[in-house]
């Protein structure tokens, strides 16, 4: 990016903000709307925390202000599909459902301006331990929402020293063996599951893990999250797909982020998981 302009795209694709939850950065994220536009957007899952707003309610006015935001995009005429996620699993119930002029879907398919066939799904359902063992899905959360008070408490202490954002957690993320172990392994599911559709790539979100890779003949792309690395992806006008990192909110003398960086996995597993896709009604 050259200039704090705003930014016009075919398509954004958002994930895992997790609005209704403190480690949400609603702020970032309406930030990054107000400068980068686009004909169609797909939000990719978790977009409203469920599971935290059913423990206790948390719904200051910058996540208000994130679905206004969006309103307002749509009733300009922005196509806008909600792709439900593990998080927001009760608009499962309401696909096909338009809310303000956002449809409510399962999964979709994207058609690239290059001609390239999408499947849009959130990937939850091929997490084997959100599908079969809610009760750990749910202890494994509490420890998130733990990480991620750590990675606040980090945040504060480095913006006091003046330092830019940096997320602990993913950096974690990315040196713990087991955690790298899983990311493969969701990699290689989703991209079989990709084939299964016959499609030529997958984009989702689920893992908090921003990444863009090929796998076979299959692009795997995995949209981040607003929760720790704050990154979304967009199509060009072309149909080339770019990750952007917008780890701060950006005033008139700020200076260009720098261009984000997918974290290759080393070590990647090679024995393939299995799931089962949910179908959209």
């Amino acid at each position: 990016m050259q200039s704090n302009a705003t930014q016009q795209y075919r398509t954004l694709f958002i994930s895992d903000v997790h609005l209704g939850s403190r480690a949400a950065k609603a702020e970032f994220l309406i930030d990054f709307l107000r400068h980068h536009e686009a004909e169609t957007i797909f939000l990719v899952g978790d977009i409203v925390d469920g599971w935290r707003l059913r423990r206790t309610w948390h719904w200051p006015q910058l996540h208000n202000d994130v679905v206004q935001k969006l309103l307002r995009q749509a009733r300009k005429g922005v196509n806008i599909t909600y792709i439900a996620g593990n998080h927001d699993e009760f608009l499962r119930m309401f696909q096909g459902t338009h809310f303000g002029g956002i449809v409510v879907a399962d999964r979709a398919i994207h058609v690239g301006a290059d001609g390239k066939r999408y499947l849009i799904i959130h990937g939850d359902q091929f997490d084997t331990v959100v599908v079969n063992a809610r009760w750990l899905a749910y202890l494994g959360d509490r420890a998130y929402e733990f990480a991620m008070f750590a990675n606040r408490v980090v945040a504060r202490v480095r913006r006091a020293m003046g330092l830019p954002y940096w997320s602990l957690s993913s950096w974690a993320k990315v040196k713990v063996k087991q955690a790298v172990n899983f990311i493969g392994a969701f990699q290689e599911v989703l991209t079989d599951e990709a084939r299964r559709s016959e499609v030529d790539g997958v984009i989702c979100g689920h893992i908090h893990h921003a990444a863009m890779e090929t796998f076979g003949d299959v692009s795997y792309i995995n949209t981040g999250d607003w929760v720790e690395s704050c990154t979304a992806v967009v199509e060009h006008f072309d149909g080339r797909m770019e990750i952007i990192q917008w780890p701060h909110v950006r005033s008139e003398t700020a200076t260009p982020a720098d261009k984000f960086v997918p974290v290759l996995i080393d070590g990647r597993v090679q024995a393939k998981a299995t799931g089962r896709a949910v179908e959209a009604a």
